[in-house]
């Protein structure tokens, strides 16, 4: 009996383990970043960073992770690239205070004006090296001054060490500018034109392109012929100036109010954190429960996370029904419109479990994404009763007889099909965040589907928070009152009920005339 409670405690913290593993190993050219550590490698930083704040079981992250290698050794020494794992611990508080939501989510940190004050911005693009490699070099700044015939004479005398790059391209490369930043105050970097013809001849350079030293202190310049790569060119500008070393600020003892701040992100980020691991990994050890019962209460500083309960969510309510070719049009086909995910239904007598499933599916993935409070865009049912989803089948091809799920941008003019066969949450999922990504082949919508949006009739916008404030004092004591939305079919149902019963309380008032 003891040998077998040892063997499963064993390979409970074996699981765990594995379970709360980091993703990149140590000779991985991702560098591996903490909440501790995040302040003076990223924030502080002169350097442009990328940082993917992960969970080891994410199934997407495991899925990234190649590329994001990959993109790694395209961008050393050009900029960062950066990872947080979320599931640790003592990464909790910090995951929460950066606004992670879900994994991975993917920020870049680029240097602000103040030091120690980056640009936070969420990255949306593609899961792919190419795609994270441009975004990251389109945010490396420039510090590179670009100098013509007229000017370069009058910089150059300004005295202190320079170098000058002569080239034929007119754009300041991704190189360059991480250059300029090694040497951001001590050393000038400049780039000259080829067409400069007074210039080039002035440094006799002969070939592009060249990039040439200039010492200072009254010192000849020096021609660089070595190779064009980061490391050899900043041991050979190195002579004339020293690079700068990235920051190493003093540590802050946080404010009361901030570890207040800290402790509610931190609450926050693991009830999503949980929530998205029980969805995405339901039978893996990455659990709360394992974590306390390993975990030495005394090493966590904020026991409320060890202490956190599970979710309770909601259930999910349904997909809002567009009855009507208009309510179709101004929420979704017009040229103001943006993205929105329609299943549109067949015409069955009793809805297919096919349809069933598709329309489950997206609700509960909608509902998912509301209590997280993430800004996904909306989701919608196209009844079959609506002309204008038989004229989106034929228009883009679709069955006539199956439950279709399309994605459309009125405003950008595409659309996206799933054709993932299975209609599974876990499938949509997939498609949803692809096409977030923009991951998802496209299309362009036909002529004739998407309409101007001024000439639609305004939408019918119901103030429930003003009506309950005219009516408080009139209801009698103790009643409240209560709002419930309705589909389009009741509405029409109620309506048809009412234009009854007053026609026939009409004929009764008819009747009293005659004799």
């Amino acid at each position: 009996m003891v040998k077998s409670r040892l063997a499963a405690v064993a390979a409970s913290l074996l699981l765990l383990q594995t379970a709360n593993a980091s993703l990149y190993s140590k000779s991985s050219p991702v560098l591996q970043v903490d909440g501790r550590s995040y302040d003076s490698l990223i924030a502080k930083s002169n350097h442009t960073a990328i940082v993917e704040f992960y969970a080891p079981w994410c199934g997407h992250c495991k899925s990234l992770q190649p590329a994001y290698e990959k993109a790694a050794k395209s961008l050393a020494g050009l900029a960062k690239v950066a990872a947080v794992n979320c599931d640790e611990e003592t990464n909790k508080p910090f995951c929460g205070t950066m606004g992670v939501q879900g994994f991975p989510t993917l920020k870049i940190i680029k240097p602000g004006k103040k030091p120690g004050k980056p640009i936070v911005e969420d990255y949306h693009g593609p899961r792919a090296a190419k795609g994270i490699v441009d975004a990251v070099i389109d945010k490396i700044p420039n510090h590179v001054k670009k100098l013509k015939d007229a000017d370069y004479a009058a910089w150059v005398a300004e005295g202190g060490p320079k170098a000058i790059l002569f080239t034929e391209k007119g754009s300041v490369s991704a190189l360059l500018k991480a250059t300029a930043i090694d040497f951001l105050g001590v050393l000038g970097v400049a780039q000259i034109r080829d067409k400069e013809t007074e210039a080039v001849e002035a440094f006799g350079v002969e070939k592009f392109p060249t990039l040439v030293l200039l010492p200072g202190d009254g010192k000849d310049p020096i021609t660089y012929d070595g190779e064009l790569k980061k490391d050899a060119i900043v041991k050979f500008l190195s002579q004339a100036a020293s690079p700068n070393p990235d920051a190493a600020p003093k540590k802050e003892k946080p404010k009361s109010t901030d570890k207040a701040k800290a402790s509610k992100s931190s609450s926050s980020f693991a009830k999503s954190s949980a929530s998205h691991a029980s969805e995405e990994a339901k039978t893996k050890a990455a659990t709360q429960t394992e974590e306390t019962i390993v975990n030495d209460p005394t090493d966590s500083p904020k026991p409320a996370v060890a202490a956190q309960k599970p979710i309770q969510l909601e259930p999910a309510k349904p997909i809002a029904s567009l009855q009507d070719e208009v309510s179709l049009q101004q929420k979704c086909l017009n040229d103001k419109a943006g993205t929105c995910v329609l299943a549109i239904l067949p015409e069955d007598e009793v809805p297919s479990e096919k349809t069933i499933q598709a329309v489950t599916s997206l609700s509960e993935l909608h509902h998912k994404h509301e209590q997280a409070k993430r800004n996904l865009f909306p989701f919608y049912q196209v009844a079959s009763v609506n002309t204008q989803g038989a004229a989106i089948r034929k228009q883009l091809g679709l069955s006539s007889s199956d439950v279709e799920v399309i994605a459309t941008n009125g405003k950008r003019g595409w659309w996206r099909h799933y054709t993932g066969g299975e209609l599974s949450l876990t499938k949509l999922e997939d498609w949803v965040d692809a096409i977030r990504m923009g991951d998802s082949p496209k299309k362009s919508i036909p002529d004739g589907l998407i309409v101007d949006a001024s000439t639609l009739p305004a939408e019918v916008k119901v103030d429930t928070e003003a009506m309950k404030e005219a009516l408080k004092g009139k209801l009698p004591e103790g009643m409240e009152m209560m709002m419930e939305e309705i589909d389009d079919e009741e509405y029409e149902r109620l309506m048809n009920a009412g234009k009854e019963k007053a026609e026939a309380e009409a004929k009764a008032a008819d009747d009293h005339d005659e004799l």
